[in-house]
């Protein structure tokens, strides 16, 4: 008997799961896509700007070459690229 409704309740969860799957590869039109390619980019190079111009501002308030903007700008990049992650496998 528990194993019967455990079977009901896998095969319920199954099917929910197809139809979300079915949902999720609807057909989309070209424009949203292009648009979603935009904000990915957008995701990935505004904390890297960030980055720079805070790197830059250090660099010139304590004369350090590129001390600070070498390693702001990775750290954007890592940034930019984990928020990307994020955003793409929250849908």
């Amino acid at each position: 008997m528990v194993r019967r409704q455990e079977d009901e309740k896998l095969v319920s969860q199954v099917r929910l799961r197809q139809k979300r799957d079915r949902n999720r590869h609807e057909d989309v039109p070209v424009s949203r896509r292009l648009a979603q390619i935009g904000v990915l980019g957008w995701i990935v190079v505004t904390p890297m700007l960030i980055g720079i111009f805070a790197g830059r501002w250090l660099d010139r308030t304590f004369e350090t070459g590129l001390f600070w903007t070498a390693p702001l700008l990775m750290i954007g990049l890592g940034l930019g690229c984990w928020f990307a992650w994020k955003w793409m496998n929250a849908a």
